[in-house]
């Protein structure tokens, strides 16, 4: 009898060990379900329709308002003239071959002084996030720098350097650095200092720990740092070309501009809008907005997407 109590006293309490195991199992099987992405592809069409459909119909709206607007004369024709007037002046330069190298006066100083104010602004976004005396100091000029119109620097600029291009680059950097600086200060503000201290204890410090645990860490904040610093250098670029024009200078966008308004073509000045447009959308769609994606994706935060 004594022996009969004993095997059902063991076997009661062994059952609940085999419940906590199942429910460990299930949890387990839950969390694996969680972290499933969905097998079921969005296809590829939809997909397509669902990023151009909406931008097309936008533009679309636009286009047939200012059409509307030209029937209407709002403005008088010179004033105002109609989407057509605009696509035949871009045809213009088109078929005399002059928008390719135009975009590539533009873009190839936008990007060299891009890399350059990333050269700049990165190390000293670092080190401004990383010292407290030198946050101190100049962390609120590098904030008043930022709400400073970049236009404001092209009169210097060309007193400083002269009509050339060391001015139109001194203008890109003086608009970028600060935006990359004060990006790189968010994101590393952001990372927990958990982080810091377990690189550390791995071994991580110095030159290491900033490159290895910081960095990637604050790429997030990082990236929203370049790409405000992107759209400063391209805007600061547009304000140089525009102020600083000289035939010595080459002929980009911002020349583009000035001569239709010397000309008083309209079409003109609106066809170098609209390229300077282009060029801003299609820099976000094509590489800021895919590499944002991606290290979202990457940190759990587009599963599926």
């Amino acid at each position: 009898m004594a022996s009969t109590d004993l095997t059902k006293s063991v076997g009661e309490e062994a059952r609940p060990a085999g419940g906590t195991s199942d429910d460990v199992a299930g949890l387990e099987a839950g969390l694996d379900a969680l972290e499933t992405y969905q097998k079921d592809r969005t296809p590829l069409w939809r997909t397509a329709l669902g990023k151009v459909g909406p931008p097309v119909l936008a533009i679309a709206f636009l286009l047939l308002v200012w059409q509307i607007a030209y029937w209407a004369e709002v403005k008088p024709r010179y004033a105002l003239p109609s989407p057509k007037d605009v696509w035949d002046a871009f045809m213009v330069e088109w078929r005399a071959g002059e928008v390719h190298s135009i975009l590539w006066v533009s873009l190839e100083r936008a990007f060299l002084g891009f890399l350059m104010a990333i050269a700049v602004g990165t190390p000293l976004g670092l080190v401004v996030a990383r010292v407290k005396w030198i946050r101190a100091a100049i962390g609120p000029l590098l904030s008043g720098l930022q709400s400073l119109p970049s236009v404001a620097w092209v009169p210097p600029a060309v007193i400083w350097f002269g009509l050339n291009d060391s001015a139109i680059y001194a203008v890109v950097l003086l608009g970028a650095v600060p935006s990359i600086a004060n990006g790189i200060i968010s994101g590393v503000d952001q990372v927990p200092p958990l982080f810091i201290r377990a690189g550390r204890v791995l071994g991580a410090t110095g030159a290491r720990g900033v490159w290895h645990v910081l960095l990637p860490a604050a790429l997030p904040g990082y990236l929203a740092g370049l790409k405000q610093g992107w759209a400063f250098s391209w805007r600061s670029l547009m304000a140089a070309e525009l102020i600083a024009a000289s035939p010595e200078l080459g002929y980009g966008l911002g020349q583009l501009m000035e001569q239709g308004r010397d000309l008083g073509d309209m079409p003109m000045m609106l066809t170098a809008v609209f390229l300077i447009l282009l060029v801003g959308i299609g820099i976000e769609l094509l590489f800021f907005s895919p590499l944002e994606k991606l290290v979202l994706r990457q940190r759990g935060l587009l599963v599926g997407k």
